[in-house]
This record gives C-alpha cells, sequence and structure tokens, in this order.
C-alpha cells in the first residue's frame, strides 16, 4: 500500500525549495518508495493578493544559502524572477492528473529551473518546452480556477503557509526548518532534521496524531 504526503506550496518560494529537497532526501535516506509527494498549490500572489517582490526573495534566497542550503540557488537570478507562478502551477495541476510520477517530477523540474538555472518559469515557451517534456497539454497551463479550487481547500483545511504538509491525520508548516526573525527583520533559519524526520516517521507508521 502507497502512503501520500500532502504538501501545499507555491514554485517561487524558497523556504519551500528547501524543504520540499528535505523531505525528499529523508525519504530517500529511509528508502520509502512506497512514498508519494504530492505537491498542491499554494498560490502565494492570491494569498498575498500580490506577486512576490524579486529583490525580498533574493534577499532570503541568500540567507537560506548562507545559513542552511550552501549547495541550493546555483543559478538563481532575480532578474529573471518570474511574474506569476500560475500558469506553472496550473501545468503542474495537470501533471498530477495524468499521473503522480509525472506531477513529482514537474514539481522537482520547475523549481530546479527557476532556483538552481535562473529560468523564468512564468515564460510561455518555456512552459510549453516543459509541457512538451512531460507529455502535458500545453493549454493546461491556462486552467487557473483549478489552482484557485486547491487554494480554497488549502484555506479550509487550515493551511498556514509553503510548505505545509498533510499526511495520516497530522500537518506540520515548514517541518524541515526552524524560522525566526530579528527585532531588525533579520531571518535566522536552520534545518531541523529530527523534526521533519519525526514528522515523516509519524506519518509512515500511522501514529496517532
Amino acid at each position: 500500500m502507497r502512503t501520500t504526503i500532502e504538501i501545499f506550496a507555491d514554485i517561487w518560494c524558497p523556504f519551500a525549495h528547501v524543504g520540499l529537497r528535505e523531505a525528499r532526501r529523508e525519504r530517500e535516506r529511509t528508502h520509502r518508495d512506497d512514498v508519494d509527494f504530492l505537491v498542491r498549490p499554494w498560490p502565494l500572489e492570491l494569498v498575498n493578493a500580490t506577486a512576490l517582490d524579486p529583490s525580498v526573495t533574493a534577499r532570503h534566497v541568500r540567507e537560506l544559502k548562507d545559513q542552511v542550503a550552501p549547495d541550493l540557488f546555483a543559478g538563481f537570478d532575480e532578474t529573471t524572477f518570474p511574474a506569476t507562478t500560475l500558469p506553472a502551477l496550473s501545468l503542474v495541476v495537470a501533471a498530477y492528473e495524468h499521473d503522480v510520477v509525472t506531477g513529482e517530477a514537474l514539481s522537482w523540474a520547475l523549481r530546479d529551473a527557476l532556483f538552481e538555472s535562473g529560468v523564468d518559469v512564468s515564460d510561455p515557451a518555456v512552459l510549453d518546452e516543459f509541457a512538451t517534456l512531460f507529455g502535458l497539454d500545453k493549454g493546461a497551463v491556462s486552467h487557473v480556477e483549478l489552482v484557485e479550487a486547491q487554494w480554497h481547500e488549502g484555506q479550509r483545511r487550515g493551511v498556514r503557509g509553503s510548505p505545509h504538509f498533510f499526511c495520516s491525520g497530522r500537518e506540520a508548516f515548514c517541518p524541515a526548518l526552524d524560522i525566526a526573525r530579528s527585532d531588525l527583520g533579520d531571518l535566522a533559519v536552520r534545518v531541523n532534521s529530527q523534526r521533519l524526520t519525526t514528522f515523516l516517521e509519524e506519518c509512515l507508521t500511522g501514529a496517532a496524531p
């Protein structure tokens, strides 16, 4: 029997990029090939009623890279930061409707393109290439209503931010990271491997919340 861990997250969220990588690494470490990650849209531009600020995101990228993820964000480029992630999120929804393997693979690929290669994942030509590569209908990028429906479901379920994990009656906001803010507004971040491991173990064993 397979286990599904749902994760509400946005593609341009650098904290989700780190958190999802940590969760995938833990799955690999424990050899849990029976676990699927269902990465669902949590569109921050709808949550916040505005697109993410490239300069603010760039600052968070530097903080994460300096403090917890020196091996990530190798090719991040503030000048090619996407104007929106709604079309890309729509494509991911379509990929999961195709099958979970395709959905997962596209979720990783889009984040890597943005944060590791500096690709503008709001560029229609880029999304057409991804659609072709993953065998998806190019028109899926326009199905924003599906993204909005999943966002509203996340609201009903109490999603607090990106990434927010759900599994076996349990839920946790960003279990891989401890994030604090100083009086000056600077972020202090550290990886909390034990909390992530405990959360995933409890999910996978079906331990009562």
